[in-house]
């Protein structure tokens, strides 16, 4: 009787265990169709909808464990006992999972706040750089620029300075620095960088109708710094987005030097002028012996 019954809770347990895993290989797929189908379409933010994606699978295996101590006398003792022990192990599970529930409140905060979205670029401090892919309850999914996935908890982020290329406005005004000799001319220079800036296919036209009356060039150029050997100028040309913005920058200067090169715009390099101590002596004895 008892091996019948053993038997029959044993069967119960992976039957719950089971159906809550295709239960929610099932309800995270047709989440996952209907955020690449619909959420553009309705203009939603897919990052609400790709936490709750990531959030359902906990929800639906919480309800089969749960089912299951209701359904197995055993365990339901051991959740009394565990009940009225619940204080202790509260305090427990709390500084053993404080970093755990530390990562979930901050993925809340990041779903209602939205500093970032799913699809998002974004940069933190240390240079590291990607697109947003998923958001979980315990961290977030990073594309980086290499084709990596930079998985990152949700705790460290709310600690982290973040640079989002997407919020409010995508456009993306690039800031473009070139060095030319003190013998070279600044007008030239000036010159043929707002035309290869314009003729680029990832150039827009930021300005406003006030700065187009007063007829002001749409790539703004600047001398920004007198260096021990190079005059450097920086130009400033808008684009749509970060990607764009990556692309024009280094076509901009590639065609850029090009036209320095054939133009006689020269581009300096750092240089030094080295003198030897026995050179300094020689020329001091060279002057004794003919003042002259």
């Amino acid at each position: 009787m008892m091996t019948s019954n053993y038997m029959h809770y044993g069967i119960l347990i992976f039957g719950a265990v089971t159906i809550a895993f295709i239960l929610s290989y099932i309800i995270r797929r047709l989440l996952n169709i209907f955020i690449l189908r619909y959420s553009k379409r309705l203009k939603a933010d897919p990052t609400n909808f790709s936490f709750i994606k990531n959030s359902i699978g906990a929800l639906i295996y919480s309800i089969a464990i749960l089912f299951v101590f209701l359904k197995i006398p055993y365990l339901q003792s051991l959740g009394t006992a565990l009940f009225a022990g619940a204080g202790i192990f509260a305090i427990v599970v709390g500084f053993a999972c404080q970093e755990a529930f530390s990562n979930i409140i901050s993925g809340i905060f990041i779903l209602i706040f939205k500093p970032f979205r799913v699809n998002d670029t974004i940069e933190f401090l240390n240079s590291t750089k990607g697109i947003v892919e998923e958001i979980t309850l315990r961290h977030i999914v990073m594309r980086n620029y290499e084709n990596r996935r930079i998985i990152i908890p949700n705790g460290k982020i709310s600690q982290e300075t973040i640079i989002n290329s997407n919020i409010i406005d995508q456009k993306i005004r690039m800031h473009i620095v070139f060095g030319i000799s003190y013998d070279s001319s600044i007008e030239k220079a000036v010159s043929i960088i707002q035309e290869e800036s314009v003729k680029h296919p990832n150039f827009i036209d930021n300005r406003t109708e006030e700065e187009k009356q007063k007829k002001q060039h749409a790539v703004t150029v600047r001398l920004i710094d007198l260096d021990d050997f190079a005059v450097k100028l920086k130009a400033y040309v808008w684009t749509n987005n970060n990607d764009e913005a990556f692309a024009l920058k280094c076509d901009v200067m590639k065609s850029v030097f090009d036209r320095f090169n054939n133009e006689g715009v020269e581009v300096p390099f750092p240089y030094r002028t080295i003198v030897y101590k026995r050179d300094i002596e020689e020329q001091k004895i060279n002057n004794c012996l003919d003042p002259k």
